[in-house]
């Protein structure tokens, strides 16, 4: 599955009312472990056990009024969003998190 790339708050609420879990990574192109975790979260958008899921990536630059929406205060963070709701969050690149934060989101 490809990751979907949204840069303001209208993409962000299209995506979230496809009914799918969404699984976001804030991160920053300046971010040297953003770009480290990044080849992780490709690999588990492309696993088709996690077909039911929806990846997301937002620049929080790009996207500030997201970032503060979430209170992204570290990046990368990702966080789990089901039917709207926050449900989980992994700040920093750690792959162990990230994968039990995906399989959180798919089961």
């Amino acid at each position: 599955m490809v990751v979907k790339q949204i840069h303001n708050k209208q993409e962000w609420d299209a995506l979230v009312a496809e009914g799918k879990p969404v699984l976001v990574d804030f991160f920053a192109v300046w971010c040297g472990p953003c770009r480290v975790i990044s080849p992780v979260f490709e690999r588990f958008s492309d696993d088709a056990t996690f077909a039911g899921l929806n990846f997301a990536k937002i620049d929080v630059d790009e996207a500030s009024d997201l970032a503060q929406e979430f209170g992204i205060t570290a990046m990368p963070t990702f966080i789990l969003v089901k039917n709207g709701v926050k449900e989980g969050e992994v700040r920093g690149a750690n792959p162990p998190a990230l994968q039990a934060l995906v399989q959180k989101g798919a089961a």
